[in-house]
């Protein structure tokens, strides 16, 4: 087990153990676990690249009355050994596990339309220069990582009817759209801006299998302020644990 850091989640409301050296969840994760408003007991949700487990973590300390059943799949050991810790210490374990699993070779995973939500943050870039880190490297460039690959193997996860969350760099849209067209329906495209008047270098995703609704672009959400705090809408998000739909209308 490698040395790990005690860290802290929605203004310290969650708790979770991170790598000192190696793979940290960024506010990419605590934002992308904002696109799930609503959830029933009975709901699944599989988190796929769960990483140091901050989107399963976020959605847990949310639903925690209702206790969905949340599984996450981790490729690299030591970050699934952190982050069934971290559910521990969360006092989450009874409905929120970790599990080391290669969607790659299909190794550990579950079986196909056994999820009623699918929520990633998956690697980046194939193109990219990797990092010197291991554990950084797989976890931002993949091994032998296929964004199509990855979005396939989410969308047999999903249920019919089940809906499908993705945040990941706005110039991999094309590619996204390519893998859920004729799957998925019901498509909002949410930009995200790290300050107004630049450009979205993010966007989540959120889609349902088999619908026939139209693809709509929503309101996008900008992250900071001029002076680099972050804006209201984003503070309610990041701090609070409120939903990207509470967060725009409360």
């Amino acid at each position: 087990m490698p040395d790990f850091s005690e860290d802290y989640l929605l203004d310290k409301q969650v708790k979770i153990f991170q790598p000192l050296d190696g793979y940290r969840a960024s506010t990419d994760a605590v934002i992308l676990s904002s696109l799930i408003s609503e959830l029933k007991s009975s709901s699944t949700i599989l988190d796929v690249g769960s990483g140091t487990g901050a989107i399963s973590l976020c959605l847990a300390e949310r639903f925690k009355d209702i206790k969905p059943k949340i599984t996450g799949l981790e490729l690299q050991p030591e970050l699934v050994k952190l982050s069934n810790q971290s559910a521990e210490a969360n006092g989450f374990s009874d409905f929120l596990t970790f599990i080391n699993a290669n969607i790659a070779d299909k190794k550990n995973c579950p079986e196909p339309c056994s999820f009623s939500h699918v929520i990633t943050n998956p690697p980046y870039s194939e193109h990219d220069m990797p990092s010197p880190n291991v554990s950084k490297a797989f976890a931002h460039n993949g091994k032998d990582f296929k964004l199509s690959e990855w979005i396939a193997f989410c969308i047999k996860m999903l249920r019919p009817q089940g809906y499908f969350y993705l945040i990941n760099r706005a110039e991999a849209l094309p590619e996204i759209m390519s893998c859920l067209y004729g799957k998925m329906g019901a498509i909002n495209i949410i930009p995200l801006y790290s300050k107004s008047n630049q450009n979205a270098k993010r966007v989540m995703i959120c889609a349902r299998k088999d619908s026939k609704a139209a693809a709509v672009i929503r309101q996008g959400l900008t992250i900071h302020n001029p002076d680099g705090s972050y804006n209201q809408t984003a503070h309610k998000i990041l701090r609070i644990g409120l939903s990207l739909d509470n967060a725009l209308h409360d």
